[in-house]
């Protein structure tokens, strides 16, 4: 074998391959060559010439999983959250949609590659602030530059729909109270400017207007709109707002009471991006396991939908996404399920799924082996990091400086 940092063809074989896409494959054999992956198939009824490859990674008694996805996240976008100048996700102004968070996006950052070595291998990276914050792109969890490290640029603008409640909060009056009067001039204005947005792209004559220009693809279908919003009014509103403006693509991204719209999201084919599971429900009257039960939810109601960490201290937390997936599997998922949750589905939302997302021929060769299963903390342990076709180090500074302490202190003990 050559050193991995050199390989060219990629085989790994003997161990679990959970493909992505509700498949299992025992003892399996994946073979991999100029960042894609050639063949999965079962080792023992399949001959393999060992001699065709340059790298044979041993997986036995281990998990093979695809990449893990940290959808609507700032991860990259954001260093040390207490340091204003390393943060970089937020714009001044209430309609940005021409802001790209691609530029943004820190290749570099130790909070990434931390991250990375717990298996989230891309990154949905998102501007967040205002009412249209700007335009996410999906990137890999390395590389030498941002340019680098793209996958899918400009994937979709991101909407935060206006609250029709505020107040609340244990530092105030607890109660949330009724906003109407602004909440309709609030929508109203987000429909001002998109009506604005699709008359500039019917016009054909039209002047070059930068923030308009970003809005284009929202109309054509290449761009999401990801639409903000988590309690009944809200999503029943985008819903309405995404049909009368006939927006090919709305995603939903919080989805608190989604499930309570389930067959009307079903039949709209509006897929959700689900809040952080870790967390107390919003509302006093709800069960306090509500949130560990809404994948399951969801799911039964025929809603496709996602699992992301955005909250507080989301980039250095996103690190807990594969188990945020094991609690949806504890409350109703099945384990492919709550696999698909943090890895094809997302990538279908996002429209990448013929790229990332499983373990499938054609599809690029971007995945982790794990000791165990990666939706267990107590098993989740990962030994190969294979991304975009290169093997990289699961190694991060923080075990390096473990490492390189404890070898300190064994001496002078001695």
């Amino acid at each position: 074998c050559i050193p991995l940092a050199n390989a060219q063809r990629i085989l790994v074989i003997n161990g679990t391959a959970h493909i992505g896409n509700g498949e299992v494959v025992e003892t399996a054999a994946i073979g991999m060559a100029d960042g894609k992956i050639l063949f999965v198939k079962n080792s023992l009824t399949n001959a393999i010439q060992r001699k065709e490859w340059d790298t044979i990674i041993d997986a036995e008694n281990k998990h093979v999983y695809p990449g893990l996805v940290a959808a609507n996240s700032t991860l990259g976008l954001t260093e040390i959250d207490a340091v204003r100048a390393s943060i970089d996700f937020r714009e001044v102004g209430e309609f940005n949609p021409h802001v790209r968070s691609q530029i943004a996006f820190n290749a570099e950052s130790k909070v990434l590659q931390t991250v990375k070595t717990n298996g989230v291998l891309l990154v949905q990276a998102t501007p967040r602030g205002g009412i249209i914050s700007g335009t996410s792109s999906v990137m890999k969890s390395g590389g030498w530059n941002w340019e680098d490290a793209t996958l899918q640029k400009d994937d979709g603008i991101h909407v935060h729909w206006p609250a029709p409640l505020n107040g609340g909060g244990w530092w105030l009056d607890p109660a949330e109270r009724k906003n109407q009067d602004h909440y309709l001039a609030d929508v109203q204005k987000l429909r001002d400017f998109f009506q604005l947005a699709k008359g500039y792209s019917e016009n054909k004559k039209r002047v070059f207007d930068q923030r308009l220009e970003a809005m284009l693809d929202c109309f054509s279908g290449n761009k999401r709109v990801y639409f903000h919003a988590n309690d009944i009014q809200q999503i029943s509103d985008v819903i309405a707002f995404s049909e009368a403006f006939g927006l090919p693509f709305p995603v939903i991204v919080g989805g608190e009471e989604a499930y309570l719209l389930g067959k009307r999201l079903a039949d709209s084919k509006i897929p959700v991006m689900l809040n952080r599971l870790h967390r107390l429900p919003e509302r006093e009257e709800d069960p306090t396991d509500l949130p560990y039960r809404l994948p399951s939810l969801l799911k039964e109601q025929g809603v496709l939908f996602c699992l992301q960490n955005t909250g507080d201290m989301e980039a250095m937390n996103a690190r807990n996404i594969p188990f945020l997936a094991g609690t949806a599997m504890a409350y109703g998922l099945t384990e492919l399920e709550a696999l698909k949750s943090i890895t094809l589905w997302p990538c279908q939302i996002m429209g990448i799924d013929h790229r990332f997302g499983s373990i499938e021929v054609g599809k690029s060769a971007t995945l982790i082996v794990s000791k165990g299963s990666i939706l267990d903390m107590k098993t989740h342990q990962i030994t190969t990091i294979i991304l975009d076709g290169k093997v990289e180090s699961t190694l991060n500074f923080q075990e390096e400086n473990y490492l390189k302490y404890q070898k300190k202190y064994l001496q002078k003990n001695k």
